[in-house]
């Protein structure tokens, strides 16, 4: 059974930084992930993705501030936001996919994506 576990999210000003993790277990192929996030009465948007050959997509507003990795085992990923603003504040939700995905296919489709963490919020001060 695969499980993802989001961590690091926080109450943080304007300009600073964070770093979200997102550990599995029971994800034997890494086919693809990505990070998404859900602001109260909006719909979940995808934040960056990342896919089996490393290649990422950026939605267009994190671009440049964002960065999304992987570790050596490609069993905790990662996203490491700089420059936060308040439009950034939300739930982050890391998903997998359970096949081949390109990172601009996970950033685009939820509905491709299999495999979903809890959440963690993300809340930033102007």
């Amino acid at each position: 059974e695969v499980h993802l576990l989001e961590s690091g999210g926080d109450s943080v000003q304007a300009g600073d930084s964070l770093t979200l993790s997102c550990k599995t277990s029971g994800y034997g192929v890494n086919y693809g992930m990505a990070w998404f996030r859900q602001a109260p009465g909006k719909e979940r948007e995808g934040v960056a993705a990342i896919d089996s050959t490393s290649n990422t997509a950026y939605t267009d507003s994190v671009k440049d501030r964002f960065s999304i990795s992987l570790d050596n085992a490609k069993t905790t990923l990662y996203l490491q936001m700089n420059g936060l603003k308040p439009e950034d504040s939300g739930m982050y939700f890391c998903a997998a996919s359970s096949f081949w995905i390109t990172a601009r296919q996970a950033l685009g489709g939820a509905d491709r994506l299999a495999y979903w963490g809890q959440g963690t919020q993300v809340t930033v001060s102007s």
